[in-house]
């Protein structure tokens, strides 16, 4: 398999992912793991156990009440025998499961050293700007694989949890993460392949006022949405070249440009995967796309030229001297520099920096319908 590697003209290399596990070499993988913090310590290997233990416990304690009645006075010799081989199949059963979960993180830890890039296995809360990162509760994403070359770009997947008790709900997400080299307008394209019965199925909904109609075939396979007023700066974005890149490589994903970052977003489907021809299909889209995000860099927004000629106080400037050098972009001109031309600054003025949020109406019309269907047929029982 010859597909190249994000950004680079490196070889595609997924054989850790398919091939044979040297036990020895992932005894070490597990060691230096959780040396460094990254692998499950030893007090989570055996509260994991406990649990298991315990569910095993509770199921045979319903089950032996059965078979006590069932069997009577033979049941004192049948019922423990049938615990000890209850108990020892929960106990194999979850250790094969943690082997599993331990050879999984052993592959992609493989397959990412093998691509120039690191794995992580978990990062909880991850600080990002995207409009699935602030939703919910015990916000995690899970086996992280970052480049940093020639820009950063994390693939990961993430969960969230809703609601409580019995109406508790997880959210399945997987996600790929571009550091641009500028903030950009808050621009989001819904793609149309993905959406459902009731429309689009990202956790967002935005004012209809919002909505940009593209030329050719675009809107086919994208609803754009950008801040009002900033039309013409999407056009000048979104060009036909990478008009089409977008259609041919990044139609099956949801997209979201939100300050410097751009996010791929797939909704239940693993980003981090075990399938070697998923990754190659995942590069390939990153590759095209990476491509052609030195255009954007050139993007600059001109209202910043009345609301900070320096651009020594706007909140990207700040965040800029804040940033670790891992991410830092290239360096601006400096204002007012003879030996370059004048141009505002880096960065999007505040009416550009967030698309408005609609009130989700077709969610409330449904679960009011839900609702009143569930009262008339109350109604009709009680009757």
């Amino acid at each position: 398999m010859t597909t190249p590697q994000p950004g680079t003209a490196a070889p595609f290399d997924a054989r850790a992912l398919t091939e044979p596990v040297d036990r020895a070499r992932l005894a070490a993988w597990s060691r230096e793991a959780r040396a460094g913090g990254q692998g499950p310590r030893m007090g989570q290997i055996v509260l994991f156990l406990v649990i298991v233990l315990f569910i095993a416990f509770i199921g045979f304690a319903v089950f032996g009440v059965f078979l006590t009645i069932a069997l009577g006075s033979s049941a004192g010799v049948v019922v423990p025998l049938l615990m000890l081989v209850v108990i020892g199949l929960a106990v194999w059963g979850g250790i094969a499961w943690w082997n599993r979960q331990l050879v999984r993180g052993y592959r992609l830890a493989g397959f990412a050293s093998a691509n120039g890039m690191t794995y992580l296995p978990e990062l909880k809360d991850p600080q990002l700007p995207g409009m699935l990162f602030d939703l919910g509760r015990s916000r995690v994403a899970k086996d992280l694989v970052r480049g940093v070359s020639p820009r950063f770009v994390e693939f990961a997947n993430f969960t969230y949890t809703t609601g409580s008790g019995k109406d508790s709900e997880t959210h399945d997400w997987g996600y790929i993460a571009i550091r641009l080299d500028v903030p950009l307008p808050n621009i989001v394209l819904d793609a149309q392949s993905n959406n459902g019965f009731f429309g689009s199925n990202l956790p967002a909904s935005y004012d209809a006022h919002q909505r940009l109609s593209l030329e050719g075939d675009f809107d086919r396979f994208f609803a754009l949405y950008c801040p009002a007023g900033y039309e013409r700066d999407a056009l000048y974005l979104f060009t036909p070249d990478i008009m089409a890149r977008f259609m041919d490589s990044v139609s099956s994903f949801d997209v979201e440009i939100v300050d410097d970052w751009l996010f791929l977003y797939a909704q239940n489907r693993q980003v981090s995967t075990l399938d070697p021809a998923a990754w190659a299909q995942m590069f390939g889209t990153v590759g095209a796309v990476l491509t052609k995000l030195q255009q954007w860099a050139r993007w600059r927004d001109e209202r910043l030229r009345a609301t900070d000629p320096t651009g020594s106080g706007s909140p990207q400037a700040a965040v800029a001297a804040s940033a670790p050098a891992l991410f830092a972009g290239p360096v601006a001109p400096t204002p007012g520099d003879p030996a370059q031309p004048w141009s505002p600054p880096p960065g999007v003025a505040p009416g550009g920096r967030r698309l408005k949020r609609a009130f989700p109406w077709v969610s409330v019309l449904v679960f009011a319908g839900v609702g009143i269907s569930w009262l008339v047929f109350r109604m009709m029982l009680g009757h």
